[in-house]
């Protein structure tokens, strides 16, 4: 990193988790990863990556899994300049966890960027980068405050950041805040998951952590998730409001 007490942004490896299957969306992706559902008239993954360079991101790492290849002939024509594209493709399903274990020695920084590709948030994410770096946190989620936790579960977390329980999903639908599904993970906390096994870091490795410093980085961003077809049928609206400009060139041959 170019300033171990405060790293920035770009000097940060970004991993995407997009290896996922996408059953509940198969009625409207075909046999596509759920990365490459169109929304808003781009693959998914599009919106992610744009998201990313206009942060400052400039190393990013897919975890690709289920037809992984289709991803990479996909981003053969997108062009991003300055950001460097690699991937490690899991060839059994790993779940979040393991997939980000196996991808372990590809890591170029310590913390990592974490992020869930079926999920976008609007976030400052060199704010949760310096509050991350000034806590000593070895594993940081971002939080998301929404009206309806009923699809997500919620979670509990205390005045200064510490994560207390996840809670399961609740019928009656309250307000509180929700994993955002993006993370500044330390290589240690990565390494200490088994590697070669399916692990899923929301349901095993996370609640592990919870007295051991597990924090979470509370935003008021905008936040949208493709997982239901009817979440899917927003984030076509949320997108088409964005406005968002990408520039795609085909690769010279």
């Amino acid at each position: 990193m170019s300033r171990l007490d405060h790293p920035l942004i770009s000097d940060l490896q970004a991993v995407l988790l997009v290896g996922g299957k996408g059953t509940r969306l198969r009625s409207v992706v075909g046999d596509r990863p759920k990365a490459l559902a169109e929304v808003a008239g781009r693959p998914f993954i599009d919106w992610l990556l744009l998201g990313l360079h206009d942060r400052g991101v400039r190393r990013v790492l897919l975890c690709t899994g289920y037809l992984g290849y289709q991803i990479e002939d996909h981003l053969r024509t997108l062009s991003l300049d300055g950001l460097q594209i690699a991937y490690s493709l899991e060839t059994a399903p790993l779940g979040t966890g393991g997939a980000l274990r196996q991808a372990l020695p590809l890591f170029a920084s310590d913390p990592v960027l974490v992020l869930n590709g079926d999920s976008w948030c609007d976030a400052d994410f060199e704010r949760f980068l310096e509050w991350h770096v000034s806590a000593a946190s070895t594993a940081s989620l971002l939080l998301v405050h929404v009206s309806d936790t009923s699809r997500h579960g919620f979670v509990d977390v205390g005045a200064t950041g510490e994560i207390r329980c996840f809670k399961e999903k609740d019928p009656a639908g309250q307000p509180g805040w929700i994993n955002a599904g993006i993370y500044l993970l330390a290589r240690s906390t990565i390494a200490a998951i088994e590697p070669n096994k399916a692990v899923s870091l929301e349901h095993h490795v996370f609640p592990k952590l919870i007295s051991q410093g597990l924090r979470g980085f509370c935003t008021s961003g905008a936040f949208i998730d493709i997982g239901t077809p009817g979440s899917y049928e927003q984030s076509q609206q949320f997108f088409q409001q964005r406005g968002e400009r990408l520039t795609t060139r085909p690769v010279a041959q």
